[in-house]
């Protein structure tokens, strides 16, 4: 295919090789040459075989069922499009997944978790649905994202953009002043996101600083009850036995050849720990309703820890004191 020395290439094998024969292959597509811009990222797509294209059924597919939502959608649906709520994320996330809302009802705080409803979009056996099965997960790499779904649906109808009347799943919560969820609906809603909201922004107004609290001026009350139901929930997991892990994570920045210019570590700030609580607790939430159901689930378990490392943890911590 007219490959030279430092193209990086993909090779079908003809012959695995015997003991004095090494292997002999076929080169069937030049991804790039050593020094190009991207060819080390595309080396890590096709390492993993990782899926860069959609067949066009799923395309077509996601077209079909990509539409704006319809009062026909909204049918049947608690609508919550009235209810002031925000997306939080990163400043470069693409699809936004989940928003959040906080009212206070007397001494209780009324949380909302709302979910982008996929399940909506991709009906079970679809070809979307065999796609989404095929690939399991979005990859993240470091100058792009491989989706799971087509774009159509995973950065469009799918994404909670602001603004826009979106299907959802929301957990309700009524948390007391001790963090304890005395009342919560699970339900198949509709919204619509007043802003999109980044962790440093969120950050800011937690900070007072003045530009952020003048832009922001009408979230402002419901980022400080966000705040303050935060630090009740922290509260109650730690005295639970949560451990708190502030391992940091880290972001490579890249110039505009694809070159990493610099890793930096992602900040956790109030405003990310907002999020993870409010997760947190509307994953137990919904856990704990189905458990009482008796209907089957999924879970992520942490097993027990084997007697041998407890032991040897605790040898090791004593020596701490």
């Amino acid at each position: 295919m007219g490959a030279v020395t430092g193209h990086k290439v993909v090779v079908e094998l003809t012959s695995y090789g015997e003991q004095h024969m090494k292997p002999e292959g076929k080169i069937v597509e030049i991804i790039g040459h050593i020094n190009d811009p991207g060819t080390d990222i595309l080396s890590i797509v096709k390492d993993y075989d990782l899926p860069t294209e959609f067949p066009e059924k799923v395309l077509n597919q996601a077209v079909r069922v990509g539409k704006d939502v319809s009062e026909a959608d909204c049918a049947g649906r608690k609508d919550l499009r009235e209810w002031q709520m925000v997306t939080i994320d990163g400043e470069d996330a693409k699809d936004l997944d989940d928003a959040v809302s906080v009212t206070k009802d007397g001494d209780c705080y009324i949380l909302g978790v709302h979910i982008a409803d996929v399940s909506n979009y991709v009906q079970e056996r679809s070809a979307l649905d065999q796609e989404a099965l095929k690939r399991g997960t979005s990859v993240y790499l470091a100058d792009r994202v491989i989706p799971m779904l087509p774009h159509k649906l995973s950065n469009g109808i799918c994404s909670l953009n602001a603004g826009q009347d979106r299907l959802a799943l929301s957990c309700i919560m009524k948390v007391d002043r001790s963090g304890d969820v005395v009342d919560h609906e699970i339900a198949e809603t509709v919204i619509k996101v007043d802003k999109r909201m980044s962790y440093n922004g969120v950050s800011k107004i937690l900070e007072s600083d003045p530009q952020a609290l003048e832009e922001n001026k009408e979230f402002v009350p419901m980022i400080g009850q966000m705040k303050e139901l935060s630090d009740i929930i922290r509260k109650s997991r730690e005295k639970r036995g949560s451990i708190d892990f502030d391992f940091p994570e880290t972001k490579i920045k890249l110039d505009e050849n694809g070159k990493p210019t610099e890793i930096v570590p992602y900040d956790r700030n109030p405003a990310t720990k907002i999020i993870e609580d409010f997760m947190l607790l509307a994953n137990e939430t919904v856990a704990e309703e189905y458990f009482w159901r008796e209907l089957p689930f999924l879970y992520r378990t942490h097993e027990v820890p084997d007697e041998e490392k407890i032991k040897q943890l605790s040898t090791f911590i004593n020596n701490f004191g």
